[in-house]
């Protein structure tokens, strides 16, 4: 079992629920981050001031999966969230230990589905 984090642009998001849901994956866990890279961010002018924009929106993507489903869970990621451009985002995959479904006690693969 394992554990999908993907930091993606926030208008990519659509193209890439596209792709995981050909890939038949469903499941998934989205919130809104803010976060920098190697874009470093932006200056902007508000009321004559120079403002350094330094953190960017960011769409965080959380997907718990079962190790046969890791590979094509990533690559319908980097389908639906590539431009070939800086800042298209990142992708970490870490184990997880256990998993247990609340609503009838499933643990492991199988609470995972």
């Amino acid at each position: 079992m394992k554990l999908i984090i993907a930091y993606i642009q926030p208008h990519k998001l659509n193209d890439v629920k596209e792709e995981l849901y050909k890939a038949e994956v469903f499941k998934m866990s989205v919130t809104t981050a803010l976060g920098c890279g190697q874009q470093k961010g932006y200056t902007e002018s508000y009321r004559g001031v120079e403002i350094e924009v330094n953190l960017l929106k960011k769409t965080r993507i959380e997907i718990g999966v079962n190790d046969d489903f890791v590979q094509k869970t990533v690559d319908a990621i980097i389908r639906g969230a590539r431009s070939g451009e800086i800042g298209d985002g990142k992708i970490f995959i870490v184990p997880i230990e256990e998993a247990i479904r609340i609503r009838s006690g499933e643990k492991g693969n199988a609470a995972i589905g």
